[in-house]
């Protein structure tokens, strides 16, 4: 059983219902605002309350401020439940070697969603629309949503989201307890060398593989000017007017808009590759000591390389495929045919090894390593050349990033030895 989290757009059935729901959220802040510093933080660190001891405290609240009685109980117990869960994440980032801090204080921006848990909700798929469903959430109303995917039918749901996003949309997200049937990962004996694939991540080709694609980063430069000037109209507005309010809304959507085509793009990618071949290795990269080495941390904090591992692995858990992270140190370097190293600066973006003479796209060499160690790493039986050996050194497709988010490319969607004659 996996749990998996389903998100519709939705549209409140009247703007009372829309007024009452984020007025519930903003109750929700109150008591997470007021158990955090009211009775979490004075207590000893070594004498926090524990989140049943906070719970209990809940229906002397209400009784002292009245109009928290009129938030559905179990969305005041998820507020609170906030607070432990966040400090389970410091601790794990303080493990991992982060300096964190401590929880906050939420102002109302900060402060946007409500918790369903187990009860107070119901779902309705059976509204004899296409695409439609409602939600009806106890003590708010109803909500319709944009039912693009339907819920498994034996799921159970565990939990419902209803959030107003900075945009001012709302979204509802169903968290869904399920059996999926999805393909066996194939074993490690029945892998073929020829049905893996390495993954080289890089700035210039948001992807450069060993069987020669070359994916190009997706382009926001539209998307950043036209961010660039409804920033610089929002600084022309007084603060909190209702004028600020509309334009910071614009800005939100531009940042959305981003967000939206960045993950289309990171899913497409990962389908494919996850859905053509049994193996996918890739470099496991260690973003935050790159971002603070600087130089070029822009880029590099934009491409998302973490993020899109991760969408590799939940689409390698769909897809039944092997996705295997190795050592990236050296990749570069490190030449794919004989293992001699060689030192290239960055804008040198040929491999030409002055030892065996072979010459290929830097990049390119990079996966072939990277190919290379995942078999090892994987317990694949293979030969060490051959990476090199089966393929041409000249030999690359470029595929543009517009065609992957809006079409699709040629390459990306027929099996590889068809996309091999388009080359």
């Amino acid at each position: 059983m996996v749990e998996m989290s389903f998100q519709y757009h939705a549209e409140p059935a009247s703007d009372e219902i829309a007024r009452r729901a984020w007025s519930d959220i903003q109750t929700c802040r109150e008591v997470y605002n007021h158990a955090l510093t009211q009775r979490y933080h004075p207590a000893p660190d070594h004498d926090k309350p524990s989140y049943t001891r906070l719970q209990n405290k809940i229906p002397d609240w209400k009784h002292r401020w009245s109009e928290w009685g009129d938030v559905y109980s179990k969305c005041l117990q998820m507020a609170l439940r906030r607070i432990k869960h966040g400090e389970t994440v410091l601790d794990g980032l303080q493990a991992n070697g982060y300096d964190v801090g401590r929880l906050k204080w939420k102002a109302p921006k900060e402060y946007r969603s409500i918790t369903y848990n187990q009860s107070g909700f119901d779902v309705d798929s059976n509204t004899g629309r296409t695409a439609h469903a409602t939600v009806n959430f106890s003590k708010i109303g109803r909500f319709h949503l944009t039912y693009h995917r339907s819920l498994p039918e034996d799921g159970t749901i565990k939990q419902i989201h209803l959030k107003k996003q900075k945009t001012g949309e709302w979204t509802v997200s169903i968290v869904v307890d399920y059996d999926p049937d999805h393909p066996e990962k194939p074993a490690v004996e029945d892998i073929d060398p020829e049905d893996c694939v390495g993954i080289d991540l890089g700035i210039l080709s948001f992807v450069h593989d060993s069987d020669g694609r070359a994916v190009d980063r997706l382009d926001l430069s539209e998307d950043r000017e036209r961010l660039a000037r409804e920033q610089r109209s929002l600084s022309r507005k007084q603060h909190g007017s209702n004028n600020w309010e509309r334009q910071r809304r614009r800005v939100a959507e531009v940042h959305q808009r981003m967000t939206d085509r960045k993950d289309d793009f990171k899913h497409k990618l990962a389908h494919f590759y996850t859905h053509e071949y049994d193996a996918v290795f890739v470099e496991d990269l260690d973003v935050r000591g790159m971002l603070e080495d600087g130089g070029n941390a822009r880029n590099k904090a934009e491409v998302g390389w973490r993020g899109f591992i991760h969408v590799l692995k939940h689409h390698g858990e769909r897809n039944g495929c092997r996705v295997v992270e190795v050592e990236p140190e050296g990749t570069t370097r490190e030449c794919a045919r004989c293992g001699v190293e060689s030192e290239k600066p960055l804008w040198v973006r040929t491999h030409s090894c002055p030892s065996c003479g072979f010459k290929t796209d830097r990049d390119r060499n990079a996966a072939f390593n990277v190919l290379s160690r995942g078999l090892s790493k994987l317990g694949v039986v293979h030969s060490e050349g051959t990476p090199v050996e089966t393929a041409l050194p000249a030999d690359t497709r470029r595929v543009s990033a517009k065609r992957v988010v809006e079409a699709g490319s040629p390459c990306l969607k027929e099996p590889q030895k068809a996309a091999s004659r388009q080359g």
